[in-house]
């Protein structure tokens, strides 16, 4: 499978670091030590005395610097005309005022922080000055899938648009992966008629030793080309996992596939935030009913009062009827509640579900051309017909999260 790349080093988002601070370091460490996907650099000193920066295979640079010190600033200032900016440096300060702001300004650095810094503002800041300077590797885009209510089709909407993705007309066809994240029910691996092989009992203790090799062993195949991520269903067991353990097995799978898909549980867990945070495009299912519509646009406030401002979720209603004369919610009644969080509707064809979930296969092997597939691809596949080269750190830097958010 093709592996994610940076500029200079493979599969690696590189996050460099320049500190003084033993506290500053080891929040950095727990921010962005816990990704594999990550390979982070501290240089222990102040900017003045640690000497020319190797900056060449660099993200993003994190200076810490004390501002009411002369020496420090000229440093910072000579790296800053060495580099031209790039990588793009993020400072972090311990006194701020308004000359500092027009001196770090004219320097052109990325952006600048006051401490103490929340370790979620750190890498939200991080993504930012990446994606604004075009450093950041390519990676995976990440489609997540989170219910409103029970039962509402995440799963059947979740596995249809990773076919769509697989199949999405390119020359070279991507790699796609469908994540099932709920431990408990989940139903990925029973719909597409799988064995599910995610071994969790084997991995929760020491997440570390999860890597590409023991990946491979825990992958479904289907005979679609999808890849598959699904541990057999506890349903007498309601467990919390490990942060830790959910943070790896994701990093690893971004840096691995071209399209991530992950099919969430209703239930929000330690790791919900994180899954969330690093997601390109996460949807809420609602189905279409007054409760269901209020339960997605609560959801949708809660998301963005949580993540602030990291990726902004949309609603999908599902099994969308609009008959003549029906006195029921009609989809001007969906777009007044939702405004602009409302991303569409999918039509309601539950025979045709039923015998794909029956029969283990995509709903265009049964029916081609069929009405959901078709409203799918128009949901979907606009904004996503390669892997946006913007997509990586965000992704990287959310999951990492997972320790100290």
């Amino acid at each position: 499978m093709r592996m994610a790349k940076t500029s200079s080093t493979a599969g690696k988002t590189v996050v460099a670091v320049v500190t003084a601070d033993p506290v500053f370091e080891q929040s950095v460490r727990a921010t962005f030590g816990v990704s594999g996907a990550i390979e982070l650099r501290v240089v222990e000193g102040d900017i003045g005395s640690v000497g020319q920066l190797n900056t060449e295979d660099v993200t993003v640079v994190i200076v810490d610097l004390d501002a009411s010190r002369s020496e420090e600033m000229t440093a910072l200032e000579r790296m800053m005309l060495r580099s031209g900016a790039v990588p793009p440096v993020v400072v972090v300060t311990q006194s701020f005022d308004v000359e500092v702001a027009r001196s770090l300004l004219q320097m052109r650095v990325a952006d600048f922080l006051v401490k103490p810094v929340p370790p979620v503002e750190l890498v939200r800041t991080c993504a930012r000055a990446a994606r604004a300077s075009g450093t950041e590797a390519t990676e995976a885009q990440i489609y997540t899938f989170f219910p409103a209510v029970g039962g509402a089709g995440v799963t059947t909407l979740a596995i249809q648009t990773a076919l769509l993705l697989l199949n999405n007309g390119q020359r070279v066809r991507p790699t796609v992966c469908l994540v099932d994240l709920d431990f408990q029910h989940g139903a990925c691996a029973d719909y597409l008629d799988l064995e599910p092989r995610l071994d969790l009992k084997e991995i929760e203790p020491r997440p570390e030793r999860l890597d590409r090799q023991l990946l491979e062993i825990m992958l479904s195949h289907h005979a679609s080309g999808l890849e598959v991520i699904a541990a057999p269903n506890r349903p007498a067991e309601m467990r919390t996992f490990d942060p830790d353990m959910v943070t790896r097995l994701l990093d690893l799978v971004s840096s691995n596939f071209d399209y991530v898909v992950i099919d969430m549980p209703r239930t929000w867990f330690s790791w919900t935030d994180n899954v969330l945070l690093g997601s390109n495009r996460p949807f809420i299912v609602s189905e279409m009913t007054v409760p269901s519509i209020r339960q997605a646009k609560a959801l949708v406030a809660a998301i963005r009062e949580r993540l602030g401002d990291g990726p902004k979720p949309q609603v999908i209603v599902n099994r969308f009827e609009q008959r003549m004369f029906d006195s029921g919610l009609k989809k001007s009644d969906i777009e007044q509640a939702l405004g602009g969080d409302f991303a569409g509707t999918i039509p309601n064809n539950y025979q045709l579900v039923r015998e794909a979930i029956d029969r283990g296969v995509p709903l265009d092997e049964v029916k081609s051309g069929n009405n959901i597939t078709a409203q799918l691809r128009k949901l979907m596949l606009p904004q996503s017909a390669k892997p946006a080269a913007t997509a990586g750190i965000i992704s990287k830097l959310g999951f990492s999260l997972a320790k100290s958010a």
